[in-house]
């Protein structure tokens, strides 16, 4: 790969440092990179064994490995040791932010079958592979490869979401890098399977970059391309009954079979990867809802391990360098990515501290400082990393690191009839504010890129609650508790966990059910989950006066989007406020108390 003069004029100051064997990578003088030589051709890969016949490797004896990859000079080493000493705390604007809306749209929508569409549409009799019949065809004919190849998003706009997403009052994106389905929606320099190359010939990653820059939005990217060698197992088998059965999907393509069509010269194990199912349960793990296989390393592939996490590495390494991300998150379930259990089964290696510390040491030289964090989804309390998680809230407040909980409206990806009430995303708002979270909530984009209109009403309608209380949102921190309400199974009823849809729309509050934040300004806001009736008398009972958690009388009250003057008393009781029958406030209501 060539590296112009505009490259290495921006490149050119980087100093790097070199943990890696000359036979791998090559610098010039002033040591910079030579590109072409970062990654390695694929290693030869054993032909496979049959199913489920060989055991995983120990992944608790196995020994992490550390990946020969140079990273920018700086403090920062790739192990979490170094990461930890060095970072200096999670930047304040994520607390300032507090909201932000996960973009998580790429060629998975085309099916309009949710989630999760590329590994399901290989699963006779599923929905999703019921819909890619009857929109393409037969997966052993027309496989997902095809997909990507008709992929046309022609009527995403970026700069118009963003705007809106703005206007929601968003104060932050969460842009899909690529997803499970190992497909770069970047002009990606490490893997020919990319939007520029395949599909709609768009560098999508830089559209919502530049969208974002435009209206000053911070901005993340996302990647979740660490599960794809187990995830996409399910391309490697045949259809168990009916006139296809036995003929094998297109997972088992190979390069040579590319000859004379659309897809010459671009390797299918570059998408699919390569056949993993001789793993105890790998194949029926890849036949599960979500599950990933048994915990343990594909010892009969090392060379291919390696080489698998090094690409999956340099491809995010790629994003940080020419991009500018204010954070990066990696998806899973397990402590990191490569961790040898969970969704990090398969490989032990220092992959994701590579990634960081190269990150972190970036923005030392570009910047002056640390500005950015890593999201490293459930990992433990680290210095270093944000945690998130999906859909449900903790029990209590939680203030043992930053964190984000993330939900979809309806689903990941678009499908039809889903359930856009703006009641449902201002609810989930305040229940993860008021624990000391922060917030990230998917809206689905149909598969040409266009947003349904009911969508754009309900972020309206979002947006108009922000503006009216966006001071009890933006930059607050959770109060001494959380809330208080109605008690279900001896904890404080909250909403439901799952995809945000008709359950969440339908969910009874009463004005009695009230969570707290403590404002950037310092003053306190108690949030009503639903509006109260007209002259009706809310008690908040955790401002009483013989309560420990006010330390003196309280002085002012007043109704957030509302002029008048409230009736109010204090008492040993609780805090009771009348709702003042003129009030035309809409969803929750919030008191700001002084």
């Amino acid at each position: 790969m060539f590296i112009n003069k505009k490259t290495l004029i921006a490149l050119g100051a980087l100093m790097l440092t070199a943990t890696a064997s000359a036979q791998h990578y090559k610098t010039d003088k002033n040591g910079l990179i030579l590109e072409k030589s970062m990654l390695p051709e694929m290693p030869t890969i054993p032909a496979p064994k049959e199913i489920g016949s060989v055991k995983m490797g120990d992944s608790k004896t196995f020994k992490e490995v550390q990946l020969d990859i140079p990273i920018t000079k700086g403090p920062f080493k790739p192990n979490w040791k170094s990461i930890e000493a060095n970072y200096p705390g999670t930047p304040q604007w994520l607390r300032d932010a507090k909201f932000g809306i996960w973009v998580h749209f790429g060629p998975q929508a085309a099916g309009e079958s949710g989630d999760w569409y590329a590994r399901n549409l290989y699963k006779q009799g599923h929905l999703a592979y019921n819909n890619h019949l009857k929109r393409y065809g037969h997966p052993s004919e027309v496989g997902y490869k095809e997909v990507l190849h008709n992929w046309n998003p022609d009527k995403l706009n970026p700069e118009y979401l963003t705007k809106l997403y703005q206007k929601s009052g968003a104060r932050f994106l969460m842009i899909q890098g690529v997803h499970h389905d190992n497909y770069d929606l970047w002009n990606s320099k490490f893997h020919p399977w990319n939007s520029m190359s395949v599909g709609p010939k768009r560098d999508l990653l830089r559209e919502w970059v530049n969208a974002c820059k435009k209206y000053k939005m911070h901005y993340g990217v996302t990647f979740h391309h660490e599960y794809t060698w187990w995830w996409w197992q399910t391309a490697f088998g045949c259809d168990a009954t009916g006139d296809k059965a036995g003929i094998p999907y297109d997972g088992h393509l190979t390069l040579k079979d590319g000859k004379g069509k659309w897809w010459e010269g671009l390797d299918p194990r570059r998408l699919y990867g390569i056949d993993l199912r001789e793993y105890e349960d790998v194949d029926a793990m890849a036949h599960t809802g979500w599950s990933p296989p048994k915990a343990g390393i594909f010892s009969r592939h090392l060379d291919y391990c390696k080489w698998y996490a090094t690409e999956w590495a340099l491809r995010m390494m790629d994003v940080t360098e020419n991009y500018d991300p204010d954070f990066i998150y990696t998806d899973g379930t397990a402590e990191g990515p490569f961790t040898g259990t969970g969704t990090g089964t398969g490989y032990k290696c220092n992959a994701m501290q590579t990634v960081i510390a190269d990150y972190y040491n970036r923005q030392l030289l570009r910047k002056g400082k640390v500005d950015a964090f890593s999201i490293v989804k459930f990992r433990h309390p680290t210095n270093g990393t944000v945690n998130t998680a999906e859909f449900d809230f903790p029990d209590t407040i939680n203030t043992s690191q930053a964190w984000i909980r993330e939900a979809p409206v309806g689903d990941w990806f678009y499908a039809p009839n889903f359930t856009y009430d703006s009641g449902s995303m201002i609810r989930f708002i305040i229940e993860a504010i008021a624990r000391d979270g922060n917030v990230a909530l998917n809206i689905p984009l149909r598969p040409d890129g266009s947003i349904e209109d009911a969508c754009v009403t309900m972020l309206q309608e979002v947006g108009n609650w922000m503006n009216i209380n966006g001071e009890s949102v933006y930059g607050s921190k959770a109060w001494k508790t959380l809330g208080e309400g109605e008690i279900i199974n001896g904890k404080l009823k909250k909403l439901p966990g799952g995809a945000l849809g008709k359950k969440h729309a339908l969910f009874k509050f009463n004005a009695q059910d009230i969570r707290f934040t403590e404002g950037k300004n310092g003053n306190l806001y108690a949030f009503c989950m639903n509006v109260p009736n007209a002259g009706q008398k809310v008690l908040i009972h955790a401002l009483s006066t013989d309560k420990a958690l006010v330390n003196h009388h309280i002085k002012k009250v007043t109704l957030l989007g509302y002029k008048g003057k409230l009736s109010w008393k204090q008492t040993a009781e609780g805090l009771g406020v009348t709702y003042p029958k003129d009030a035309k406030l809409k969803t929750a209501v919030v008191f700001r108390i002084e």
